[in-house]
């Protein structure tokens, strides 16, 4: 179920501490990724196999205008992180939801904060190195976001699809990314082209 209210401010743990960093080997910086989700199912999908690949600290900044998926994909996320999926809502008016999954999953919403109000939520306190945090209208934040993000940008593809682009800010998001994007071009169906086999009609004979 969603937490309705923020934690209590805690110390952050320092970047040493983090054992992902700890382990983190170079990574070469990932290319923005575009794609079109032709249907909800594919943003589902897409959120689902980004959750499946989450190890923990990792910061999803979600741009788009309503009504292009944004919640969607949240959805799939928290599915993929293994918490319930039908639980996630909007937390516009509700400005911190929480779901726990294999990974706790951290789900705000900005759209009705400006920048001043941003400092008095508390939202800094859940980049701790294991929460997730996916944040809607993450461009409220401003410079405050992470350094080390993954932007997944949505606008609306007519008639009824969405264009995604995926854009890695930072060697964390881009090992994420290049793993996304392998994943979902490793599971693609294929498809089957059938063969069509037309008999000629034999040439006839020619009367003697």
């Amino acid at each position: 179920m969603p937490s309705r209210r923020p934690r209590k401010p805690k110390t952050s743990p320092s970047p040493a501490s983090s054992p992902r960093e700890k382990s983190a080997a170079p990574v070469a910086a990932a290319k923005p990724w575009r794609t079109v989700l032709r249907s909800p199912q594919q943003t589902h999908r897409l959120g689902q196999c980004l959750g499946t690949l989450l190890q923990g600290g990792d910061v999803l900044a979600l741009f788009g205008e309503l009504g292009t998926g944004k919640t969607s994909l949240v959805r799939g996320i928290a599915d993929g992180l293994g918490a319930e999926p039908s639980a996630v809502s909007s937390p516009t008016f509700t400005l911190i939801h929480e779901y726990r999954g294999r990974l706790p999953l951290i789900h705000t919403d900005l759209y009705r904060l400006t920048a001043a109000q941003l400092d008095d939520t508390g939202l800094g306190d859940y980049l701790d190195g294991h929460t997730i945090t996916a944040i809607e209208w993450a461009e409220r934040w401003g410079e405050g976001l992470p350094p080390d993000r993954l932007e997944i940008h949505l606008t609306h593809h007519p008639p009824a699809a969405r264009r995604a682009m995926l854009t890695a800010k930072g060697p964390s998001s881009s090992r994420l990314l290049i793993a996304l994007r392998a994943h979902m071009v490793s599971s693609r169906p294929t498809r089957v082209v059938r063969q069509t086999r037309v008999q000629l009609p034999r040439p006839r004979r020619a009367s003697h």
